[in-house]
């Protein structure tokens, strides 16, 4: 009955439109009442897991999404790709894929990676005659290449939750978040050719290379962070806070982005986005510390066991668990209600966390343009002021992408695993 109860009340308050922050806050508060569990420990519990080095990578990698989505990076980007992908139909189209890639590589982000790349590449794809739902769905599904790709700011809360190791999860990334891109890449190439979209201007080589030069700056933002992290020269958090140096530097001296002035408002801005995360997390540790005291978890893995559960009937019932999840959850909310609960399963059902930790990701990524509450379509639709239906009549063929895509990484786990079983060991 109380269960009931519990979920009444938890999507009651998502349906009135209550931040979630407050609605995992105020859901832990009734479980702590009405089971009776002494609150004695829960703020320790909260502060010793925010007191974390590793998390404090998350808001400065906010900081240099930040420093670049204003400060003319996605700009150069765009058109580097463009310059490389010019007299292919469809040009626009695949440089939006190749872009969103390239930032993914630097923010970590996918509302961020989509809201850059729809603010540029938007009205030049409009102008240029390409279909409004076509352009909104290439740029929307595209962002969500920015949750897989390192460095990811949904895997560095994985770590931290599930206590593994970040660069082994930013490795794990790599291979399904290239995927992703080629399949995109594919699509729209087809697509373009079937319905005839326009061609870009090919560009000389001597052009192709001044631009490429230009862009330099940009790309070696992801450079410099896995080179200092594989080469055991920084860990993941001093890392994000030379990203976030590199980034202001060449944003304010290079392309000159924002004038020096607005960097306080810049950072503000950042710390902002950075702060309501904390504050999900805050109140996800507390509800998260309520499931583990109630033996939630531990019930849960004995239920599998004794149900006999097999590896891949385990993994398909939480694939389809997360979907319904995501439909109504956005990323960080869902990672830290869930994880907590299924993380202690994966072990004995012979499923490694690595390769749970982008099954999971990638399921993140598709709840991201899935109605009702994907937040890249609310990001598009404000942009480019289309209604939120055209944005799904746009983005249904790359979620059909998406969900074949989540099968193969579900199902062959080696495409996950190899690079950072080679890198690292098993």
């Amino acid at each position: 009955m109380w269960a009931a109860g519990f979920l009444l009340l938890f999507f009651g308050l998502l349906s009135a439109g209550t931040p979630i922050f407050l609605v995992l806050g105020m859901c832990a508060a009734v479980l702590y009442f009405v089971s009776g569990e002494p609150l004695i420990g829960v703020a320790q519990v909260i502060i010793d897991h925010l007191n974390s080095s590793t998390l404090m990578a998350l808001p400065l990698f906010v900081m240099a999404a930040a420093f670049m989505r204003h400060g003319g990076v996605a700009k150069a980007l765009v058109n580097v790709a463009i310059a490389w992908l010019g007299g292919i139909r469809g040009s626009l189209g695949l440089v939006t894929v190749v872009a969103c890639t390239l930032f993914a590589a630097i923010c970590g982000s996918s509302v961020a990676t989509a809201l850059a790349m729809g603010t540029i590449l938007l009205p030049a794809m409009i102008e240029r005659g390409y279909p409004r739902s076509f352009a909104l769905g290439v740029i929307g599904a595209s962002g969500t290449i920015g949750i897989v790709i390192p460095p990811s700011l949904a895997l560095i809360l994985y770590g931290i939750v599930a206590e593994q190791s970040v660069p082994r999860l930013f490795l794990a990334g790599i291979l399904p978040g290239l995927l992703q891109a080629v399949a995109f890449f594919g699509w729209v190439w087809y697509d373009a050719k079937r319905r005839n979209f326009p061609k870009e201007d090919w560009l000389p080589m001597a052009e192709r290379l001044r631009v490429t030069w230009y862009a330099l700056p940009a790309l070696s933002v992801p450079v410099v962070v896995l080179v200092g992290i594989y080469g055991g020269l920084v860990t993941v958090t001093e890392a994000a806070a030379v990203s976030a140096v590199v980034a202001l530097l060449i944003s304010l001296f290079f392309y000159r982005g924002f004038h020096w002035t607005r960097t306080l408002w810049v950072i503000a801005d950042a710390l902002r986005s950075a702060g309501t995360i904390m504050l999900i997390v805050a109140s996800a540790l507390a509800f998260g510390h309520w499931m583990t005291s109630s033996g939630i978890p531990a019930k849960l893995v004995d239920f599998v066991l004794t149900h006999h559960f097999s590896t891949w009937e385990f993994l398909l019932t939480i694939n389809v668990l997360l979907l319904v999840l995501g439909c109504f959850l956005e990323v960080v909310a869902t990672l830290l209600l869930v994880l907590p609960i299924l993380a202690p399963a994966l072990i004995p059902l012979g499923v490694d966390p690595v390769h749970f930790a982008i099954i999971f990701t990638h399921n993140m990524e598709i709840g991201l343009i899935h109605p009702p509450v994907g937040l890249n379509l609310f990001v598009l639709s404000t942009i480019s002021n289309a209604p939120v239906g055209e944005v799904i009549r746009g983005i249904l063929p790359f979620l059909i992408l998406l969900l074949i895509v989540l099968g193969i990484i579900t199902y062959v786990p080696i495409l996950t695993l190899w690079l950072p079983n080679a890198v690292y060991g098993h």
